[in-house]
């Protein structure tokens, strides 16, 4: 009988080669943050203008929190939130929201909250406003009610805001998610019984789920607004 020979036969080291794919990943990102501090140090020098700043210390913020450096990450990313708001870029506030929510710090939800709220309120990138929501779906048990309403809301805000390709891609990512959480939440598998679902929860009409969805960021920001909602309204193109 031949012997097996194990030196012959090649078994494929997937945890091996994870580590060295993620080993060459955070390689690849060391060296863009050192270009992206350096860029920021030149700014900084050159008294550039304070959008260029805050644009850039987005960027340095994205980056640790992609090294798992959320906490050195939390304090920059916020120095461009509090600029972008003050100066009414609200798609760039709630980009860096959704950055500081991945920073998994202990306000990292309170950002969640507020992204969500300038997403939907201000008309943004409908991409990153269906993002933000899919943070909503991850983070609540299976049978809570606040991720149908951020699905819904996710399908909503696909529906009226996207176009063209950009439109098909959001209505089927923000269906597939939506069916998806029908399912975890109360084992939908039908067409019919989505619509029983959706009427039981209040999820047809805007004017509800929209009511419903407020609440849900009241439940994450609580008291700890980092700006007047009412005075942002006020100097919104369509207020």
């Amino acid at each position: 009988m031949k012997q097996f020979d194990v030196l012959a036969t090649q078994i494929a080291d997937t945890a091996a080669d994870s580590i060295i794919n993620r080993s060459a990943e955070n390689a690849s990102l060391e060296s863009h943050l050192e270009m992206l501090q350096d860029r920021l140090d030149s700014l900084v020098r050159i008294h550039a203008p304070a959008h260029a700043l805050a644009d850039a210390r987005l960027q340095v913020a994205r980056t640790l929190v992609s090294l798992e450096r959320g906490e050195e990450a939390w304090p920059i990313g916020r120095a461009a939130f509090d600029h972008f708001i003050a100066h009414d870029s609200f798609e760039l506030a709630a980009d860096a929201c959704d950055v500081l929510f991945q920073a998994g710090q202990e306000e990292s939800i309170v950002a969640l909250g507020q992204g969500i709220w300038l997403a939907v309120t201000c008309p943004i990138d409908p991409e990153l406003t269906i993002e933000l929501l899919s943070h909503v779906i991850d983070e609540t048990p299976d049978d809570a009610d606040g991720a149908a309403v951020a699905a819904t809301t996710a399908l909503f805000i696909a529906d009226v805001r996207a176009r063209d390709r950009q439109r098909d891609d959001l209505m089927f990512f923000a269906t597939q998610m939506l069916g998806t959480v029908a399912r975890r939440h109360s084992g939908v598998d039908t067409p019919e019984q989505l619509e029983h679902w959706m009427e039981r929860l209040e999820l047809m009409e805007p004017e509800k789920f929209l009511v419903r969805l407020r609440n849900v960021v009241d439940v994450l920001v609580q008291d700890e607004w980092w700006f007047d909602r009412r005075a942002l309204q006020d100097r919104l193109p369509f207020a």
